[in-house]
């Protein structure tokens, strides 16, 4: 016997929808040779934005935060996880899009100043929604988060395209020369090299210069100077999204512009491919190089971290595009694409979704652990909706780990399941 109740815890595949990710990440025609097949999709980046999009709601809803493989963890501080690849792969896909965006509008007749207001607009579209899911359903301003997933894929959206523009508004409606990629590539060096020196030099109170602890480490020390009361719930002293380490963040946006770059220009196929991959070892191996002498961690999103993470996306991109737009094989990859339709609208969703699971409560009556003829009354028992589901359903399929992660995956499913309806209906939310 069941009651429900809300509690208030302590605190279309065309180029016409090329926006419904929210940043542009539809957009990217195929290319294999500069702008003659202008008009192609560029399938693969379809399917790594899909995969991006499905991890992240994988990660992000196990049965049990108790039970989780460690592939689907966090790494604690320094290191990292696969799980820790997935937020920078979508920075990634951002920029190799934006791209694409940017020169397909531009032939269709906008200038770079409307360009730029349609980025302000749908940044701020997307910092509006982060700030509701960190909100809902309480809004209590005076506490609320206001770093977070969606805020900071906003803002290094808004940074990296007004970098772009300003850098290429005179080239941006053709394939970029090397000339053209420069500016571009000296940001990104100077983000990366100056975000090491500031946290390395610059002393903070009662830390030093060049501590990197999660309480002692500069960024730290400016999310709680700034945004005191409006931090992460779990540690409220700093934020894994918090102000500083946003600079290197956006730098992650811009190696995804080069790579969009190089894939959109009149190299040979092949060629393309091979390059993203070269290029993806290398970034690989100088980001494990630099390791020693400034840490990889998604935390901070330290220099070494975006160089790493950055390789393993051009990898992955160079695989797929090898799989997809050389070798046609493409039938494997239809839920990724669809995945990868109404992305941002999807992973909001989703988390609407989990929150309010972890805020219903079901009350249920549960026999006493005496016999049943022994008159002692049914004991009643509130948990969340989430637990609920899960421990009814799912816990007794199978292991700890193994059920947390079968439910994780319904969930998954279940919005690949929803997003397919909006797919074959091309409905595609902006």
């Amino acid at each position: 016997r069941l009651s429900i109740s809300l509690t208030d815890p302590a605190d279309s595949n065309t180029a016409a929808s090329a926006s419904d990710s929210g940043t542009e990440a539809t957009s990217a025609p195929a290319v294999p040779s500069g702008d003659a097949a202008g008009a192609a999709r560029l399938v693969s980046l379809d399917v790594f934005r899909g995969l991006t999009i499905a991890a992240m709601i994988l990660v992000n809803n196990p049965g049990s935060w108790s039970h989780i493989y460690w592939p689907l963890q966090h790494a604690p501080w320094h290191g990292w996880t696969p799980t820790d690849l997935v937020f920078p792969f979508f920075l990634f896909i951002v920029g190799v899009a934006m791209v694409f965006s940017f020169a397909a509008r531009l032939r269709r007749g906008a200038t770079p100043a409307q360009l730029a207001r349609h980025v302000l607009w749908r940044s701020a579209v997307i910092f509006a929604v982060g700030l509701f899911l960190h909100g809902f359903p309480y809004f209590r301003l005076a506490t609320i988060r206001i770093p977070g997933v969606l805020q900071r894929i906003a803002v290094c959206y808004l940074c990296a395209a007004l970098i772009v523009l300003a850098a290429r508004r005179r080239s941006l409606a053709r394939p970029a020369t090397a000339r053209d990629a420069a500016p571009i590539a000296a940001v990104i060096f100077v983000l990366l090299v100056g975000y090491w020196a500031l946290m390395t030099f610059v002393p903070v109170p009662g830390y030093g210069a060049g501590n990197l602890t999660p309480q002692g480490n500069l960024a730290a020390y400016i999310d709680r100077a700034l945004l005191s009361g409006h931090l992460w719930s779990q540690t409220r002293t700093w934020d894994p999204e918090g102000l500083l380490s946003t600079l290197p963040a956006i730098a992650t946006v811009l190696i995804g512009v080069l790579v969009g770059d190089w894939i959109r220009s009149a190299r040979a196929p092949q060629l393309k491919a091979y390059g993203l991959f070269f290029a993806g070892g290398a970034f690989l191996f100088l980001g494990r190089l630099l390791d020693p002498f400034f840490p990889i961690n998604k935390n901070l999103w330290t220099s070494s971290y975006v160089i790493l993470t950055g390789g393993f996306a051009m990898v992955l991109l160079a695989g797929l595009y090898w799989l997809v737009e050389l070798r046609g094989w493409r039938r494997w990859a239809k839920p990724f694409v669809v995945f990868g339709t109404n992305a941002l609208f999807v992973f909001a969703l989703s988390g609407l979704v989990a929150k309010s699971a972890g805020l219903i409560k079901v009350t249920f009556e549960r026999a006493p652990a005496c016999p049943p003829d022994c008159g002692a009354p049914a004991v009643l028992r509130q948990i969340s909706l989430h637990s609920y589901i899960y421990n009814r359903f799912f816990a007794p399929l199978a292991s700890p780990e193994n059920a947390s992660l079968l439910f994780a995956v319904c969930f998954v499913l279940l919005f690949l399941a929803l997003n397919w309806l909006l797919y074959r209906r091309r409905i595609f939310i902006k």
